[in-house]
C-alpha cells in the first residue's frame, strides 16, 4: 500500500513563506553568520551528553546509597530529554552541521536513549513537519484509543479523564521507544512505504531495530543489574523512573505546541487537498511559549520557539531567538496568527484545558 499524499493548496497567504524565508536569509547573510551549530552548541553537545554518561557511570563504579543512585537514574533522565531535544532533534533535521555525516552520526544518539533514528525522521520530519496536525496524517495527534488529540477522533467515555492520566501516558513514552513502539513503525510504515524516503531496505531496518535495542538494554539495563548496588528489583525501577522522567520532560515540550486551544486541525477532502498553504498551517497549528526565559529555552533546544522550528527545521535552534521577530513581524504583516504563551506554565494549562474539552465535548476547538 502506497502512502497516500496530501496537497496543500497555494493562496495569497503563500506570499508570506517567501517574503520570510527571504528576510531570515538576508539576517545570516547580513550578520555574517552560519545558519548551523556555533561554539555554544558544541560545548552544550558535551554537556548533554555528560549529563546521561556521568551519572550512568557513576552509580556503576563509585555510589552505593540507594537513594544516591536513584538520584543519578533521575539525572539520566534529564540527560536523556537533554540528548533528545537540544542535539539529536537539530541533528536529524540536518540542522546541527553542513557536513551530512556529523549530523547523521549525532542523529543516532537517539540509540543512547533506545529509540531508532529512522522512525524519528519519518514519524517527526515527514509526516509530522509536513503535515502539522492534520488528520490522517500527523501521527503525533493519532494515539487511538488511548487518548483524544483532535476533534476529528472518535470520542469515548474514558476520554473525559484523559486530562488527568495523559501524564502517566507521556511518562511512558520513551520507554515504548524503547521496547515496542519501533517494531510496530516499522510494520506500518514498511506498508505504507514510508521506510524507502530513508534510503533503507525494510530487512536492514529491521536488523538494525534489533541490533541496537538489544545493545541498548544490554548496556544501560543490563550493567546496572550486575554492578550496581541496588537489588535487581531497584535497578528496575531506577530503569522505568529514568525513562519517566525523560518521556513526561519530552512530552511537555513538544504537546503544548500543538494541542492547545487555537489549534484548528485541518482535514484533507475526498481528493487529499487542502485548502490552505503549508505555512500558514504551520502558523494556525502551532505555538511558542515562554520565550522570554533563556535558560529554560537553553536546556529544551530552542523548541519552545516552535513555530520558527516549523517554519525553519533546517536552522539550528541556537538561532530561534534571534529571527523570531522576523517571523512575528511578517506574520502580523500578512494578517496571520503567532500564538504565543508568557510562560511555559501557562502553555501546559493550555495543553490540560484542550485535552479537557478534547475529552468532552465533539468540536472542541470551537469552545472558547
Amino acid at each position: 500500500m502506497q502512502f497516500q499524499k496530501v496537497k496543500f493548496l497555494q493562496n495569497e497567504k503563500d506570499d508570506f513563506h517567501k517574503e520570510l524565508r527571504k528576510r531570515v536569509s538576508k539576517y545570516f547573510k547580513e550578520n555574517n553568520i552560519s545558519r548551523y551549530a556555533n561554539f555554544n552548541m558544541v560545548m552544550k553537545t558535551i554537556f548533554m551528553i555528560s549529563l546521561y554518561l556521568v551519572p550512568f557511570t557513576l552509580m556503576l563504579t563509585f555510589f552505593e546509597s540507594t537513594w544516591v543512585i536513584i538520584l543519578m537514574w533521575i539525572v539520566m533522565g534529564f540527560g536523556m530529554a537533554g540528548i533528545g531535544l537540544s542535539i539529536m532533534h537539530d541533528a536529524n533535521h540536518g540542522a546541527y552541521s553542513k557536513n551530512k555525516y556529523i549530523n547523521n552520526a549525532l542523529g543516532k544518539l537517539i540509540w543512547l536513549v533506545g529509540g531508532s533514528d529512522v522512525n524519528w525522521r519519518i514519524q517527526h520530519n515527514v509526516l509530522h513537519h509536513t503535515y502539522t496536525n492534520v488528520k490522517g496524517m500527523d501521527e503525533d495527534i493519532e494515539i487511538d484509543p488511548l487518548m483524544r488529540f483532535s476533534p476529528s477522533q472518535k470520542l469515548l467515555k474514558g476520554h473525559r479523564f484523559q486530562f488527568i492520566y495523559a501524564w502517566f501516558l507521556y511518562g511512558m513514552m520513551t520507554l515504548m521507544w524503547a521496547t515496542t513502539k519501533d517494531y510496530a513503525q516499522w510494520k506500518r510504515y514498511k506498508k505504507k512505504d514510508l521506510i524507502s524516503t530513508q534510503n533503507i531496505s525494510p530487512r536492514a531496518f529491521l536488523w538494525t531495530l534489533i541490533s541496537t535495542k538489544v545493545v541498548y538494554l544490554l548496556l544501560t539495563l543490563g550493567l546496572p543489574l550486575i554492578f550496581s548496588a541496588l537489588p535487581w528489583w531497584g535497578t528496575v525501577l531506577g530503569f522505568v523512573i529514568m525513562h519517566f522522567v525523560a518521556g513526561l520532560t519530552l512530552a511537555a515540550i513538544f504537546q503544548p505546541a500543538h494541542v492547545v486551544p487555537t489549534s484548528t486541525f485541518q482535514e484533507p477532502d475526498e481528493q487529499g487537498k487542502i485548502e490552505l498553504d503549508w505555512a500558514a498551517n504551520q502558523l494556525l497549528n502551532t505555538a511558542n511559549f515562554a520565550n522570554k526565559s533563556r535558560l529554560f529555552s537553553w536546556y529544551v533546544g530552542g523548541l519552545n520557539y516552535q513555530i520558527e522550528h516549523h517554519l525553519f527545521p533546517n536552522i539550528c535552534h541556537v538561532h530561534y531567538r534571534k529571527i523570531s521577530h522576523i517571523v512575528r513581524e511578517t506574520a502580523f504583516e500578512y494578517n496571520l496568527p503567532y500564538h504565543s504563551y508568557a510562560t511555559f506554565l501557562d502553555a501546559l494549562k493550555g495543553h490540560a484545558k484542550m485535552l479537557y474539552k478534547l475529552g468532552k465535548y465533539e468540536d472542541a476547538p470551537a469552545i472558547h
